[in-house]
């Protein structure tokens, strides 16, 4: 469980981001780094700089994933066929916390893996509450009968923020969705530019 429930708006000052392009974010009012020196203009960063930085907002766009679960996301990209950098965005984008994310059945991430984690997610019929669960093609994801009247689901339904992607076909009144197929990097409805090949050339050093 990521310790970054309550402090998820410092991740966005820190990486000089609006990370989930969320209008509550202190980035939209303070678009600077924290602390004393926040407003210090920086020097020109480094490659190695610049792809750390790739790689901690991925990271923590996908709810503060820690380091040795992100690592063993990208070795099992790097030994699937194909373009590595497409293979880690496609394990990322299966993992339930993040199509829950995806079909607005909760407004952050970190809500997302809160309602697997208190079991009122299914899939294919199955409880299910291990959140980096990886979903497969086809899989059908519902919320539970008990669950299905909890507010914050039809909060963050009726949310305008953002639409469920096209790689989602969504069932909105009975509160399911199919996951229709693993998308490519360019389909993925990021709020900032996220650059997985610097985080394929990180842990190539």
């Amino acid at each position: 469980m990521t310790k970054r429930i309550n402090s998820k708006h410092k991740v966005d000052r820190r990486l000089k981001v609006n990370l989930w392009g969320r209008p509550k974010s202190p980035f939209n009012k303070r678009a600077y780094g924290p602390g004393q020196h926040g407003q210090t203009k920086q020097g020109k960063p480094s490659d190695y700089g610049i792809q750390l930085q790739a790689k901690q907002k991925l990271k923590a766009y996908y709810g503060n994933i820690n380091e040795r679960q992100f690592r063993n996301i990208y070795k099992k990209a790097s030994m699937l066929k194909g373009d590595t950098s497409e293979n880690l965005i496609g394990l990322l984008e299966r993992r339930l916390d993040a199509v829950i994310y995806r079909a607005k059945f909760a407004t952050t991430i970190f809500s997302a893996r809160q309602l697997i984690n208190h079991g009122h997610v299914k899939v294919n019929g199955k409880k299910v509450n291990i959140s980096s669960y990886l979903v497969k093609e086809e899989d059908s994801i519902e919320i539970r009968d008990k669950s299905k009247q909890l507010a914050i689901i039809d909060i963050a339904l009726a949310s305008k923020e953002r639409e469920a992607p096209e790689y989602i076909q969504l069932d909105q009144k009975n509160k399911k969705f199919k996951f229709v197929r693993v998308p490519k990097f360019e389909e993925v409805p990021y709020p900032v530019v996220m650059e997985p090949n610097l985080v394929i050339e990180y842990y190539s050093r």
